[in-house]
């Protein structure tokens, strides 16, 4: 059993490691001294929801304007969490932030929130009655981020989107009032598939942080190492990896599709935009004729102008929405 003094330093140590942690984050991110009011607590989501943006951005002006709140507190939680472990630059100082943020989510869940973070998200756990499992699922995904840099599977893989990408579509669809499980299943496939296209568009940047996604198991059926990345050649061998990984990943955002038609007509056009801008992910790399790692395919701004456009007109003509057609996204 460990001894006073031991408890004492290893403390210490802790609060040591997340005082630095602190530092190389956004002064903003601490916890304050005083609990926020709801409304300063929501402006603060809503601010840093509209000062970034990427992928995985929930909180969108398609959504109706009562739910906007809960969606920014729910991307601000994303956002915090996901800068905790990737922006410190200590794998120690993450997994003690990250430890700490658990903590608070206990509280959160326990009537105890302190940060703006938790204040907003306190509302938005009571209004749409969200259990804390897909909150504590991302902080589990980043916490493996901190000390898993490969994985030998497709289904280890996909494992690891079960924590990081799929509790984001849960907690989208427990803010519209769906809970169950056939919904949770295709909204899984589709979070899944939108990861894969991150980590296939951006398989040099991964590897600039020792991260690879790629399953071993299918770098070695193809005959490619880490060092065909770190050389950044697209050889033959890579290319046909990429299209193997590309087409599994176009797949699963097919078996997702069916969920557009499942939803009302606002959660239905965000999530027939994230569809077409996956697949339009996937259509870049294939037009690249799969090189990532001499150049990273992106979506020019007309392209997503367009997919908007057409995920806008799927609202008011429903045989346009990709559930409907399931093509490539056009």
């Amino acid at each position: 059993m460990a001894q006073p003094q031991q408890i004492a330093e290893r403390e210490s140590e802790q609060q040591s490691l997340i005082a630095l942690g602190w530092a190389a984050l956004p002064a903003s991110y601490r916890i304050p001294d005083e609990a926020p009011t709801l409304a300063e607590a929501r402006a603060w989501c809503k601010h840093l929801a509209e000062t970034h943006y990427e992928n995985f951005h929930v909180a969108t002006w398609f959504l109706p304007e009562r739910l906007r709140p809960h969606f920014h507190a729910i991307y601000a939680y994303c956002r915090v969490s996901d800068d905790l472990g990737d922006e410190v630059g200590n794998t120690q100082q993450s997994l003690a932030l990250l430890d700490l943020w658990g903590r608070e989510l206990d509280a959160c869940y326990e009537g105890r929130s302190r940060h703006p973070v938790f204040v907003a998200l306190a509302e938005t756990i009571h209004a749409c009655s969200i259990p804390k499992e897909p909150f504590a699922d991302l902080l589990t995904a980043f916490r493996q981020d901190q000390t898993v840099t490969r994985y030998a599977t497709m289904q280890d893989v996909l494992g690891y989107c079960r924590y990081s990408a799929n509790p984001v579509g849960r907690l989208v669809l427990y803010t519209c009032g769906y809970t169950d499980e056939e919904r949770f299943r295709l909204s899984d496939a589709t979070c899944s598939a939108l990861q894969l296209a991150n980590f296939w568009q951006d398989v040099r940047v991964d590897f600039a942080k020792d991260r690879v996604y790629i399953p071993q198991d299918d770098m070695q059926r193809f005959g490619v190492t880490d060092v065909t990345i770190q050389q950044g050649i697209a050889t033959p061998e890579f290319r046909a990896l990429l299209k193997y990984e590309v087409d599994f990943a176009r797949n699963l955002f097919h078996q997702g599709l069916p969920l557009i038609q499942m939803v009302n007509r606002d959660l239905a056009l965000d999530l027939d935009l994230f569809s077409r801008g996956g697949l339009e992910i996937l259509n870049a790399i294939e037009h690249q004729d799969y090189d990532v790692l001499s150049d990273r395919p992106a979506i020019s701004k007309g392209t997503k102008l367009r997919l908007a456009l057409r995920a806008v007109s799927g609202k008011f003509l429903p045989f346009l929405r990709l559930g409907v057609s399931r093509g490539k996204a056009a």
